[in-house]
């Protein structure tokens, strides 16, 4: 048994490699991965936070099972929900700032990415552990838009449905000379994998190990995702 659980899109191939190099752990097979020397960048304590995520976009948030529920009965729901579900394609992937964090987002219309992580939300809702006091209050619910707090509520994540916005995170909160060097250096390390078009093919069901460490527990494909890929 996992700590939590979440479902994340990941990746394979170069970007994989190399996005699992960039946080300096490797979600797939869940091991710690050598991050590459960059001048002018402390790279180690750029991407702290987010390492323990992995490299991924996160289609829907950590979750504690609920009471009477048990992993090989998430696994189950999650492979039959894949088997449902179809690619969401995209023009590509791009870096931009985020607030004070860099990641990769989605260039161009993102209906269908949204779509597919709306009933992915929807579908696996029913396994997750409703949110304690302490959950709610550490989203700052004071800070969300009246819809963020109604997802906050309904969903147990704030960023779903109409606010969902696909991401991969590659730094933590930075001041503003870190962000330039962070994002001059993610550009050019980045940029011969971030090839167009992009497709979410594959959804991934991930688990927070007891030393806070994601890994991936099943990584399955979307219907008919190598005819479009």
């Amino acid at each position: 048994m996992f700590e939590r659980y979440a479902i994340y899109c990941t990746f394979d191939g170069n970007l994989g490699a190399k996005g699992a190099a960039w946080l300096g752990w490797d979600v797939g097979n869940g091991i710690n991965v050598n991050q590459p020397q960059i001048s002018n960048l402390d790279l180690g304590q750029v991407t702290r936070k987010p390492r323990k995520y992995g490299f991924h976009a996160t289609i829907k948030a950590p979750f504690r099972l609920v009471e009477r529920t048990t992993e090989q009965q998430l696994k189950s729901a999650f492979s039959e929900l894949c088997a449902t579900l179809q690619p969401a394609p995209s023009d590509g992937l791009q870096i931009a700032q985020i607030g004070r964090f860099l990641a990769l987002i989605l260039i161009g219309d993102d209906t269908s990415v949204k779509d597919l992580a709306q009933q992915v939300v929807e579908a696996l809702d029913p396994f997750r552990a409703p949110l304690t006091d302490a959950d709610i209050a550490r989203r700052a619910p004071s800070r969300l838009s009246d819809q963020q707090r109604y997802n906050l509520n309904k969903w147990g994540y704030p960023h779903v449905m109409s606010d969902y916005r696909f991401h991969v995170t590659l730094t933590g909160s930075l001041k503003a000379d870190e962000l330039y060097s962070a994002k001059k250096a993610a550009q050019a390390y980045f940029s011969e994998v971030l090839t167009k078009p992009f497709t979410i093919a594959y959804l991934t069901l991930a688990g927070e190990r007891s030393d806070g460490m994601f890994c991936e527990i099943m990584r399955l494909p979307l219907p008919f995702a190598q005819r479009m890929l």
